[in-house]
């Protein structure tokens, strides 16, 4: 894990500490995860454009689905991490008990977890995603997340790409072989020597001196954006 820690925030909700269980059991998932990952046929599509400069790509806000949480570190390691000079990632995990488990799981995977929700410390998190990007990080975010509704994005990430002046990267995956479970986002599983094709596509700027309207237009487009890359 990173040396450099976050700083606290002053407010009355804490998110739930990982407990032991949590982080044994994610230490158990990220260790199937990474097993799985090495035996998959990738294809990575690369739409954006955003990585084929002469200059390594700058930082970004990466956004995916929650359902494709699964290879969504493979996405960043296995592509993006190669080609860019970022010191590392921070993504916005649930102050739940449940988001415990995910953290502890970024964790693993050497990525910082900022703990928030539209409905739970949301506003602290956004500051404190702030204050990763100020730091060079790149950012990560679930926009229909932790509770969905499945594949409508949320406000949270238009209003932390105003903030930061980060581009949104779109991100998703197609699974040839996968286990659907029977969750609100219908979560994907892979299996093993399944083909994934990841998929990156163009990406979008929220200007910081944004309407309201023109904020709602560029979450409308990153949801049409996400929706096309996504096939079920």
């Amino acid at each position: 894990m990173n040396s450099v820690k976050t700083q606290p925030v002053s407010g009355i909700v804490v998110p739930h500490a990982p407990r032991w269980h949590q982080r044994l059991a994610a230490w158990l998932v990220f260790s199937l995860l990474r097993g799985i990952s090495l035996t998959l046929r990738y294809k990575w599509s690369d739409r954006s454009g955003y990585f084929d400069g002469p200059e390594p790509p700058g930082q970004a806000i990466y956004c995916v689905w929650h359902n494709r949480l699964a290879l969504c570190m493979t996405a960043y390691f296995g592509y993006v991490k190669k080609r860019n000079q970022t010191p590392g990632m921070a993504a916005m995990v649930s102050a739940s008990k449940d988001g415990g488990l995910l953290a502890a799981i970024l964790e693993c995977f050497k990525v910082q977890p900022v703990r928030g929700s539209s409905s739970r410390r949301g506003r602290q998190a956004l500051l404190e995603l702030t204050t990763w990007a100020e730091r060079g990080y790149d950012l990560a975010i679930t926009p229909d997340g932790p509770r969905g509704p499945c594949y409508v994005v949320q406000d949270g990430v238009t209003s932390l790409a105003q903030l930061t002046g980060l581009l949104i990267m779109p991100v998703s995956y197609h699974l040839g072989w996968k286990i659907r479970l029977k969750s609100w986002d219908r979560f994907q599983i892979p299996l093993p020597f399944s083909r994934c094709e990841m998929i990156y596509e163009k990406p979008i700027r929220v200007p910081r001196e944004a309407s309201d309207a023109e904020r709602e237009s560029l979450r409308q487009q990153l949801e049409q954006t996400l929706r096309q890359i996504s096939r079920d």
